[in-house]
């Protein structure tokens, strides 16, 4: 049987065919590409909206950023130090400085009241998980559910006496036992307009008096395990002055 005989006109349709082919297999991946990074861009807006509303609710607080810097950088490394993954760590890293948004909603008279609060006062600044936790919405962004969570747990307590649902030991999502750990840890180092910071020792024998009671036991020992390194880190982010760029930054310290 003889084969088919090609006649140059169809050998130069052929290359044409192949030619455009190839140009609109470019312009695929080239369109992917551009969509992928508008995609990361917006996302990355979404997260620095977020973040800026973290620091406004902080500033209304105790008038300074770096504290929820820290919390990000600290919960990342104590999650590690847990032996979650690295993806899961990076992601609590740019999750946890959200976990006090909900203190935008908190009015002035109540937030900066120099003294104890009444039980009234107390009912409306116990709002504040809730608030955050609505703040961040029920999104399908995995950033976002993870600091919706942190925000809603990081006021439970391991023994239940904690708010605003009073949940109990693991039943409290980790990411919310990791940032009060570094929450609580931080914002004893860390001068208030009501005292003087505590020194790092005393920190954590605080930290550890609260083992089995505020904290997740497990939680506790491992900050304990590592509290050099960890203090350390604190000191470099501070030292460094280090913001939210740094904390959404691919491998930020460079490890």
């Amino acid at each position: 049987m003889s084969q088919a005989v090609r006649t140059p006109e169809a050998t130069q349709f052929d290359a044409a065919a192949a030619d455009q082919m190839e140009k609109i297999i470019s312009d695929l991946g080239r369109m992917y590409h551009e969509r992928n990074e508008a995609l990361q861009e917006v996302a990355r807006a979404h997260h620095e909206a977020l973040f800026r509303l973290a620091m406004a609710a902080e500033y209304k607080d105790d008038d300074t950023g770096v504290h929820i810097v820290r919390i990000g950088f600290l919960a990342e490394a104590l999650a590690l130090y847990l032996g979650q993954s690295v993806s899961y760590a990076t992601l609590l890293r740019k999750a946890a400085p959200m976990h006090d948004i909900g203190k935008i909603g908190i009015p002035d008279n109540v937030l900066k009241k120099p003294g104890p609060l009444n039980h009234t006062e107390r009912e409306v600044m116990n709002q504040h998980p809730a608030i955050g936790a609505d703040i961040l919405g029920k999104s399908r962004i995995a950033l976002f559910q993870m600091a919706s969570e942190i925000a809603l747990a990081h006021h439970e307590r391991w023994d239940g006496r904690g708010y605003p649902s009073g949940l109990v030991g693991e039943s409290i999502p980790l990411s919310g036992r990791i940032v009060t750990v570094v929450d609580f840890y931080d914002a004893l180092t860390m001068d208030r307009v009501y005292r003087n910071a505590f020194s790092n020792e005393k920190a954590l024998e605080m930290l550890l008096s609260e083992r089995g009671r505020a904290f997740d036991p497990a939680v506790v020992d491992c900050f304990m395990e590592h509290s050099d390194a960890l203090w350390a880190l604190r000191q470099r982010v501070t030292l460094h002055r280090m913001t939210f760029a740094d904390l959404v930054t691919d491998n930020p310290l460079g490890r």
